[in-house]
């Protein structure tokens, strides 16, 4: 989080925030949800197929926004996708204040905190290249894996896109050199073979046209220069283990899912040749503490949020305290068995919940 974003003594209370926020909500949510999807789809966006079946139905989990949402699968080549998928007005409804106003902080400090992480990300290229000369990070947010990747590569210039302020505001705090804000599609043109590495972590599950991502990546990245992506992986044995409770399927937020499979063909038939295929690296152990926190959070009364009629009332509120409370030793438990028991033996076990590729253009 930069510092331009952290609170004064003059900035409102959350509770005012919610409250300023409701009537705006309230408005949105009298006109109907349907305006918040796009026609359902009939044949795979992948493979065209028409071979389609429901994987998983469920709702907002995370920020608790009215709507039903489903994912399908499709029986041929196993892409699994949100089904119907949003609207441009869908995503504009249930991105706001996830990434940022109410939720900017929270998700802020996440991210700041997960330095080691980011360095494990930008180490996956040292085998490939010791020097790459700049860095192009699509979906960047505010920067902070560019800010850490270049301790592992001080000699990198690194570069942030992002479709929110989020790559201005890194470019301000210096996280970044050069902030890119718009569609990495329409920007693609304009930065033809200019790089020689793209990242794509954790972005290609959030994009209406995973396709079209992917060939934007091979339009900026130089001949003999790479392309890392990192996803979910839809083939985890947690995504069935858990069902709507693994935090990996993130709804309504994920609209695309791709096995590892397709990805190293779609590649390779966009000119690149993969160097690398990593599971156990891009496992984040925390399935078991998520999985926990969702549902508690799903069962208890909910805190006040702006898309709610009415903030909860007091005994609302303590018994949310009370269950919230009553499950610590449970969280505990499932730290614990996530990151010393699990994660050890994740990829053996078929539990990683993400999987990253490195990709040389040829």
């Amino acid at each position: 989080m930069s510092d331009e974003h952290e609170p004064t003594s003059a900035s409102p209370t959350r509770a005012e925030q919610v409250a300023a926020l409701r009537p705006t909500y309230q408005a949105d949510l009298a006109r109907g949800l349907d305006r918040f999807f796009a026609p359902r789809r009939t044949t795979c966006p992948w493979c065209d197929s028409p071979r389609l079946t429901t994987r998983l139905r469920t709702t907002d989990l995370l920020q608790h926004k009215p709507g039903r949402f489903v994912l399908d699968q499709c029986e041929d080549c196993r892409h699994t996708f949100q089904n119907p998928r949003l609207s441009d007005e869908g995503l504009e409804f249930y991105y706001r204040d996830f990434y940022d106003g109410l939720g900017e902080k929270q998700l802020g400090r996440t991210f700041a905190g997960r330095t080691a992480m980011y360095r494990q990300r930008a180490e996956s290229l040292l085998p490939f290249d010791l020097t790459p000369k700049n860095w192009l990070d699509v979906g960047t947010g505010h920067g902070h894996f560019c800010e850490a990747a270049r301790t592992v590569l001080p000699g990198t210039a690194f570069d942030g896109l992002d479709f929110t302020d989020g790559a201005e505001l890194a470019q301000r705090a210096g996280r970044v050199e050069r902030g890119y804000r718009g569609s990495f599609t329409a920007l693609a043109p304009d930065l033809t073979a200019h790089y020689d590495v793209v990242s794509m972590f954790h972005y290609l599950e959030h994009s209406t046209d995973p396709d079209s991502e992917l060939r934007a990546a091979h339009q900026a990245v130089r001949p003999g220069g790479h392309l890392l992506i990192e996803v979910p992986d839809p083939d985890s044995r947690y995504a069935r283990l858990l069902g709507r409770w693994w935090l990996p399927w993130l709804q309504p937020q994920h609209l695309h899912f791709v096995p590892v499979g397709n990805l190293r063909r779609r590649l390779t038939d966009l000119g690149f040749t993969v160097v690398a295929e990593q599971h156990a690296e891009p496992h984040d152990p925390v399935d078991l503490l998520a999985a926990t926190w969702l549902a508690l959070d799903a069962a208890a009364p909910h805190e006040d949020l702006p898309w709610l009629p009415k903030p909860p009332n007091a005994p609302q509120r303590a018994l949310r305290g009370a269950m919230v409370l009553a499950t610590v030793p449970a969280l505990l438990l499932s730290t614990l068995l996530d990151r010393y028991a699990i994660k050890p033996l994740s990829q053996r076990l078929g539990l990683s919940n993400a999987y990253r590729v490195v990709a040389c253009r040829d």
